[in-house]
């Protein structure tokens, strides 16, 4: 008998919540414009997200689907590398 590895991921992330503060980033025109002017801004800072997460004023906030921008759950590497891919 053969095992087979369930995938996990949530479209491709590593969770839910990882996926949803990513589709805001991505879909939302304004925090779109904000993110890859904090990324052009701050081009050698490795904690992308989270830097951008302070500066937007977004820390003790949440996504309209009610998913802390600052969440423990959040895959942060996975995040800082989307906000580096906001430049290509």
């Amino acid at each position: 008998m053969t095992t087979s590895k369930v995938k996990t991921d949530y479209n491709g992330w590593k969770n839910r919540q990882t996926w949803n503060v990513a589709l805001w980033i991505n879909n939302d025109y304004g925090l779109y414009q904000s993110a890859k002017e904090y990324v052009q801004s701050h081009p050698k800072e490795r904690k992308l997200y989270a830097g951008f997460v302070k500066w937007a004023g977004l820390s003790d906030t949440s996504t309209p689907d009610n998913i802390k921008w600052n969440g423990s759950k959040l895959d942060y590497k996975r995040l800082n590398e989307m906000m580096r891919d906001l430049l290509n």
